[in-house]
């Protein structure tokens, strides 16, 4: 495999340092420029590295970095609405007091529409947590009642209702800052000091040439530079207002949170922006709360109210303390809830209208690109600074002359207009070269390419929450993914079961079980689930929704004979313990109609089995769970596993009512979890996703190695694993590739990075396992991905270099803690971005190729020429058109490039690697050299060559000049082609599929041949005849032939800079 690298611009290389704790990487040690991981980093760093830059425009440099001083102000905005939080709190406490001592105050409710409580009584009741207030309502039924809502159906889903909702209370969505206009944008391209420069001296150089020549000949050099400048600046502000369009869409999709209510009798999937006062939401783990309301019921219901308060403390809601704030998380247990208030009525509605516009973010590879445009930049400036020393110096000392071989200046007799208008006209070459040689669209070049691959990423089925997650993504040398609805379809059916003694069909269980077996079996499944099943009214099949384990068990229990509704109407639920990604186990304690007791546990397979102690046979007894029944259960449960099959066991136990606590201590209620009764043992099926073979072996190509991280039995994980190719033969299925997260968390640091590096398989891990691999993996310097979609998966993918969490099956909680949501929960996405994340990379290194070519021509060209004859043969609106085709341009035609193939037969891109590698170096070096060598042949011989003696001076020079302007910028169309393939022979590969390319280049042509053949006192150029032309396409053709020939030269493997650095710290050395 390692051939498939040898050629490759962006082969890694030795990369210790990739990896590292948070404390190494932000180190002092590190450049200035060089912030590997931006997530977190410390603003210090973040100001450092602005003060270093080199900029002509900082409004538009830094516009899509973070915003320092918008940052600030958001968190003086945040701590205002916490305090204000605060003190609603307090004054609650204090007002319960006084109404203690005095009797409670009355809240009056004031009818609005066709409801009986209106908007303020209800904002007041939930802003003010006023409980004495809700009970006069009726409590929470009285509410209800108020705003027509059903606490089980919820509201009728029908449009006449919910317009009424919202004229009467308004929508669940808030007043945001608007966008930037155009304007705004083209303003912002004004700020650049050379561009003021240019504009000032154009101006003067107006005047004096109207002044001298009259308006119709003197308006051409200062009109010609105006209307360039003024080109550049709308090119520059158009580009960069389609971008901010890009960004404000995807803000938006980010925003849109999709979650279940509960509307005329059945869950439906709804925008969070849908949701009205009145509708009745259920509440989950990892959910957030979307709107302000109140507590109907919940089981272990914990809020972490820290996004309002600023206070970590987890906040238990009950009837006692009722009232939910939009914008809290659920962070244990499950409930539903009555919405009281929705949008800007709301606290978070409020934060949210004054904090809404987006404060921006730095990329790791943006502040890179800025540290190599500040670097050019100083370069640039020193040779525009000797190039207007050598050309004054001359210009005062009587060595410059016109275009008829006139000394331009002398004396005591040359007019001072003349003389100003002489040493404007050199000024302005001077600017012209500065603004030529900062590359200010460099780093912009990151946010361009990032904005373009985001909107396509969408296609792809990713959504992009942090900028810097997508270059990142290219550089990843491991993904740690998730087994369930990942790599599975997430279609889970029950395929086995053994209930008893004996195994039976699912699909015809009723028949083959006796109605004990049944009864309790149906109560289990019934009452022990966060799922639902709703019977449509006209008859017609069940649906039924859930997450997809407790979807498949529900509809066996159907099969089974289940009236959902009935069995949980005939019981009331005590106390709950909502499932626990620890424990691997959720249980229910129910009270029958008779005042029994019964205690419904539900789980992994052999963590159930453990506790239990009986089960019951086929005549319906109750059987001690001796030694051999024990492991025949446990081969039972390890057949089923080497199948693939997910492994779910149903117990239960009856309990003695007098022993049940009283409602003071019934939450705090740890539910009796031993001496169960084993029910039955399910194996559910869920089949591998198609595509997921693939994804993996070309992942094993591109050099990331895929890992499979989940909390599945160890032989259901290895079994999928074997079958979707992350274990590629039964040999690899030992330890330590295969490993359980108890045994890999009884490890100590230093070995846990030893092994975790051979690990592609851990089963039964918590979600602390992922996040110690996480962290293993990181310190021994790989660039880690990690896919997550529960609640404690959040601290994992924080960690992680790039978290990705699952748009369908992740919790909100996940999903804020990510860095990318993968749409469709499918491991081939994750592949997709890792693709766009080296296509990321790879276009902006296309670009710096393209662009260094120009400034390094450009540069030489016209300092060879101004220090030796006084002139430069490109002028200052000739250089300002190079500059749009290299800057705008050019940027917009290789930054934009698709993803292809090639670039998974690489390995990942180091996060230290040199932004210019050695073969870019020499892919730069060869068409600089060669373009310098020809446009200079052409400045001194060019008339003999061209055979230009004979003509006059001024004519012979125009015409060389023009095919010296002309040539350059057909050498950079032409170079534009090489600059896409950087590797790779066959540059036109793949090039019909960017049609923006194609579009790009004819329109640079087209313009080209006008500037040339119509606008000749525009530019200072004059017509050429076909055989100039010809002779400036064969030019730049030959750039074509001559990158295949260098792409024949080997390269050496450690970069250029490594070299130099060993170089000078042997010389260091020498000298100490």
């Amino acid at each position: 495999m390692e051939d498939n690298f040898k050629g490759s611009p962006y082969r890694r290389h030795t990369d210790e340092e990739a990896g590292c704790s948070k404390l190494g990487c932000d180190s002092d040690d590190e450049g200035t420029f060089s912030i590997p991981r931006t997530k977190d980093a410390p603003i210090v760093r973040l100001k450092r590295w602005r003060q270093a830059a080199l900029v002509l425009n900082a409004s538009r440099r830094f516009r899509y970095t973070l915003d320092l001083k918008k940052e600030e102000e958001k968190q003086q905005t945040l701590r205002k609405i916490r305090a204000h939080a605060q003190a609603i709190r307090a004054a609650v406490l204090f007002r319960e007091a006084g109404e203690q001592a005095n009797g409670a105050e009355k809240l009056i409710a004031v009818p609005s529409g066709d409801f009986a409580i209106g908007q303020e009584q209800l904002s007041i009741m939930t802003r003010d947590h006023n409980n004495n207030a809700l009970q006069q309502f009726g409590g929470v039924k009285g509410l209800s009642d108020m705003l027509k809502t059903n606490l089980e159906k919820g509201i009728p889903d029908d449009d006449v209702d919910l317009l009424k909702r919202r004229s009467a209370f308004g929508s669940n969505t808030y007043p945001r800052k608007k966008g930037r206009s155009f304007w705004m944008f083209l303003w912002e391209a004004w700020q650049d000091l050379t561009l003021i420069i240019l504009m000032i001296a154009a101006a003067a150089s107006l005047a004096l040439g109207i002044k001298t020549e009259g308006i119709k000949e003197g308006w051409y050099d200062g009109g010609s530079i105006a209307f360039a400048v003024i080109l550049v600046i709308v090119v520059t502000a158009v580009s960069d207002y389609r971008q901010s369009l890009q960004f404000q869409n995807l803000n938006e999709e980010k925003r849109n949170i999709h979650l279940e209510v509960i509307r005329g009798g059945r869950r439906v999937e709804l925008s969070i922006y849908d949701l009205v006062v009145g509708d009745v939401v259920p509440l989950n783990i990892g959910d957030q709360v979307p709107a302000d309301g109140v507590l109907i019921c919940g089981h272990s219901l914990s809020i972490d109210e820290s996004s309002m308060t600023g206070e970590s403390k987890i906040v238990h809601k009950d009837s006692k303390d009722p009232f939910l704030m939009s914008g809290c998380k659920v962070a244990d247990g499950n409930g539903t809830m009555l919405v009281t208030s929705v949008g800007i009525n709301t606290e978070w509605g409020l934060l949210m209208a004054s904090i809404s516009e987006d404060s921006g973010e730095e990329t790791p590879l943006q502040v890179r690109l800025n540290g190599v445009a500040t670097f050019i930049g100083i370069v640039g400036l020193t040779v525009a600074l000797i190039v207007l020393v050598v050309l004054l110096a001359r210009f005062f000392t009587g060595h410059t002359k016109n275009a008829d071989g006139s000394i331009q200046f002398r004396a005591g007799k040359t007019k001072v207009s003349h003389a100003v208008d002489g040493a404007i006209k050199i000024l302005t070459v001077a600017v012209t070269i500065v603004v030529v040689a900062v590359p200010e669209g460099l780093p912009l070049a990151v946010t361009l390419t990032l904005a373009y691959s985001m909107r396509k990423m969408m296609a792809d089925k990713a959504l992009v929450r942090r900028l810097s997650a997508c270059e990142t993504m290219g550089s990843a040398t491991t993904i740690c993914s998730d087994k369930t609805g990942t790599l599975t379809l997430n279609q889970m059916t029950v395929v086995e079961a053994y209930v008893g003694w004996r195994k039976i069909d699912p699909t015809d269980s009723n028949s083959q079980l006796s109605p004990m077996v049944t009864s309790l079996l149906v109560e289990g499944i019934a009452q022990n689930t966060t799922g639902s099943v709703y019977l449509p009214p006209n008859g017609g099949e069940a649906e039924v929704s859930g997450s997809p384990t407790e979807k498949a068990i529900l509809q066996w229990g159907l099969k089974l004979g289940m009236n959902f509704e009935a069995v949980r109407s005939e019981c009331s639920v005590l106390h709950v313990f909502p499932f626990n990604s620890l424990k691997k186990r959720g249980g229910v304690a129910v009270q029958l109609p008779n005042s029994e007791v019964h205690i419904h546990w539900k789980g992994a397979a052999e963590i159930v089995l453990d506790s239990c102690t009986r089960y019951i046979d086929t005549d319906d007894h109750l059987v001690e769970m001796d030694e051999d029944k024990l492991l025949t259960f446990k081969k039972a449960i390890e057949d089923m596993a080497s199948c693939s099959l997910r492994c779910v066991a149903i117990a239960y136990r009856t309990y003695e009512r007098e022993r049940v606590p009283d409602e003071e201590e019934l939450s705090r209620w740890a539910l009796p979890e031993d001496d169960l009764v084993l029910l039955a043992i399910v194996g559910i099926k869920d089949p591998c996703r198609p595509s997921v073979k693939d994804a993996i072996r070309l992942c094993r190509i591109a050099g990331v190695k895929v890992r499979m991280v989940t909390g599945d039995n160890i032989q259901t994980a290895r079994a999928i694993a074997l079958e979707c190719g992350i274990l590629t033969s039964e040999a690899d299925a030992t330890e330590p590739n295969i490993i359980e997260g108890k045994s890999f968390r009884a490890l100590s640091d230093t070995q846990r990075e030893e092994i975790a590096e051979k690990i592609s398989v851990m089963g039964r891990s918590s979600p602390s396992d992922k996040l110690l691999l996480v962290q293993a993996l990181r310190k021994r310097g790989d660039v880690v991905a990690v896919t997550g979609d529960g609640t404690n998966d959040a601290p994992a993918l924080h960690e992680a270099d790039i978290g990705l969490a699952m748009g369908i099956q992740g919790t909100e909680v996940a999903k804020e803690s990510s860095d990318i949501i993968i749409l469709d929960d499918n491991f081939a996405s994750v592949v997709k971005v890792v693709r766009w994340g080296r296509s990321v990379y790879a276009n902006i290194q296309k670009f710096i190729q393209f662009q260094l070519t120009v400034n390094v021509a450009a540069l030489v060209i016209n300092f060879v020429a101004a220090v030796s004859s006084g002139d430069v043969p490109l002028n200052a609106v000739q250089l300002l058109w190079v500059n749009l085709i290299m800057d705008t341009l050019g940027a917009l035609a290789l930054a934009t490039e698709p993803p292809t193939d090639h670039l998974m037969q690489r390995s990942p891109v180091g996060r230290r690697e040199p932004l210019i590698t050695n073969i870019m170096w020499r892919n730069l070096l060869i068409q600089a050299s060669y373009q310098v060598s020809v446009l200079l042949v052409l400045n001194f011989q060019g008339k003999r060559i061209l055979n230009l003696e004979s003509d006059s001076n001024a004519h012979s020079n125009k015409v060389k000049n023009t095919l010296i302007f002309n040539s350059f910028v057909l050498c950079q169309i032409f170079n534009e082609f090489n600059a896409r393939k950087p590797d790779e022979k066959n540059i036109f590969r793949g090039i019909t599929k960017n049609r923006l390319f194609m579009g790009i280049v004819a329109v640079t042509l087209v313009l080209q041949i006008l500037i040339i053949q119509f606008l000749g006192k525009f530019a200072s150029t004059t017509r050429l005849n076909w055989k100039h032309w010809i002779i400036s396409v064969v030019i730049g053709f030959i750039s074509w032939p001559l990158a295949i020939l260098g792409k024949l030269i080997p390269v050496p493997a450690t970069p250029f800079s490594n070299i130099f650095n060993v170089f000078k710290r042997r010389r260091s050395q020498q000298r100490n």
